[in-house]
């Protein structure tokens, strides 16, 4: 049994080292893809209002500005790692709001048919600012940089017993 703890033990602490490297694979990619498309939105803003015209969204203009930005943007942040939880949050409702109005049909299928679901565009961007916003930019990022300058890096936390723990943001 011992023997078994000490591998499992080793198998965590050799995961969680691969915890930053992964975090910067995910901003550096999706960053790169969401400058992408955002960069691809801005210099044809006329097709994506014509788009989101068909799409019956409000105000298809300026929501196509506003979208065409944020996912260049927030791309850039990403992938600098700077602002990165701040960013994932609108990114997220970003791409909610794809799949309520152009992939409607796969957001609904998340249950009956998942193989739609997870092949619909705006899933694998989804998933990636879900894992920003929950799991922070990493270790390799500027965020980690100015945290770590202003010492807010760790958190003290009293828990039960009145033992601290620290805690790493």
């Amino acid at each position: 049994m011992q023997l078994v703890e000490k591998y499992y033990r080793l198998l965590i602490r050799v995961s969680s080292s691969l915890r930053s490297p992964f975090l910067l694979a995910v901003r550096l990619y999706w960053g790169w893809q969401f400058m992408q498309t955002g960069w691809g939105k801005l210099t044809d803003i006329g097709k994506v209002a014509r788009f989101f015209t068909e799409l019956g969204i409000p105000a298809p203009a300026l929501t196509a500005s506003f979208v065409s930005a944020l996912e260049f943007g927030g791309g850039l942040l990403l992938v600098l790692g700077l602002g990165s939880r701040l960013i994932a949050l609108p990114l997220v409702i970003n791409m909610l709001v794809a799949y309520a109005a152009a992939d409607r049909e796969a957001f609904f299928s998340i249950f009956s048919n998942p193989d739609k679901f997870t092949g619909a565009a705006p899933y694998t961007f989804l998933v990636a600012s879900l894992i920003v916003l929950i799991f922070g930019p990493g270790g390799v990022s500027l965020d980690a940089l100015f945290a770590g300058r202003r010492g807010a890096g760790k958190v003290q936390r009293i828990v039960d017993g009145g033992s601290r723990v620290v805690v790493q943001n």
